[in-house]
């Protein structure tokens, strides 16, 4: 019998769903991610406790490309260019800057990815049915 082989992960088709249905709606997608993360380049006077928001539209970028393992793209910091290279493990989260409500991903050592409730710049959303127990991690508040 061959040896059964990995589900792929989800994180990178949930970033391009996201992505796409955000500007096919008109708002514009920005990517968290964990700077300090092995093979992340990105223009560290920007980031902050470890963590940079990279507005991810294709009017804010060149080159824009959202593969299985990586994102890439160029895009000016302060008027210089920079080349942009994110490990898809390496993002937090997309959100649209116009609403706050987007995807947070669950750690890859919890299992499988599994989007954690959307927020919204009300907090996090709460759960719709009456028996749920309450979330397992604390919940991402994107903060403008």
């Amino acid at each position: 019998m061959p040896a059964e082989v990995p589900p792929s992960s989800r994180r990178p088709y949930l970033l391009r769903a996201m992505h796409e249905w955000m500007t096919d709606n008109g708002q514009t997608p920005h990517l968290v991610v964990d700077a300090a993360v092995e093979g992340v380049a990105v223009p560290r006077q920007f980031v902050r406790d470890g963590k940079i928001v990279l507005n991810a539209s294709y009017e804010a970028t060149s080159g824009l490309l959202l593969k299985n393992d990586w994102i890439g793209f160029g895009a000016r910091f302060g008027g210089a260019p920079f080349n942009i290279q994110i490990p898809v493990h390496a993002v937090l989260g997309i959100y649209a800057r116009e609403t706050g409500q987007g995807m947070i991903f669950a750690d890859e050592e919890e299992g499988p990815d599994t989007p954690a409730p959307t927020t919204t710049p009300d907090g996090p959303s709460k759960p719709t049915g009456g028996n749920e127990p309450p979330p397992r991690r604390p919940q991402l508040k994107v903060v403008k």
